[in-house]
């Protein structure tokens, strides 16, 4: 990290080893996609909540991720719940095209702890929530294959 700016250093960020190209991301806006993610797979950090769900059928496109990013009045006052949003922002645009699965909605929902975790700290928990996530997602689809 760079002593004059919480933003981390373009080495502080994961690298993609497989060298496959980078996922593309598109946002959702619509409530009901908000209320399907809030039905699936939920992993939390300390720095944030993760909710992912597969893309619907007519909609997923297996290059594109859907992103939508939430805070609740528990995060604070608006000037806060902005903060956390941006903050969200950034590490997911960090992270997802690289970590990320297409053909999945993601939603990033703020908590308290999001607006005044260290940068690093708030990716290193996407990252860990992500990769629980994708297992439970895998194990998932697994058992789909094994039951039908």
């Amino acid at each position: 990290m760079d002593e004059r700016s919480s933003r981390p250093r373009a080495s502080a960020l994961p690298r993609n080893p497989k060298k496959t190209p980078a996922l593309r991301l598109e946002r959702l806006k619509i409530r009901a996609d908000f209320l399907r993610a809030a039905r699936g797979i939920r992993r939390s950090a300390p720095g944030l909540t993760l909710e992912l769900c597969p893309t619907p059928d007519g909609v997923a496109k297996p290059e594109v991720l859907r992103i939508g990013f939430t805070a609740s009045r528990k995060v604070g006052n608006a000037v806060e719940r902005n903060r956390a949003k941006r903050r969200l922002r950034a590490a997911a645009q960090a992270l997802l095209p690289l970590l990320g699965l297409g053909g999945n909605d993601y939603v990033l929902v703020a908590r308290r702890d999001t607006i005044s975790r260290p940068f690093q700290s708030l990716t290193d928990d996407l990252a860990q929530v992500l990769k629980g996530a994708h297992d439970k997602l895998r194990s998932n689809e697994r058992k789909e294959k094994q039951g039908g």
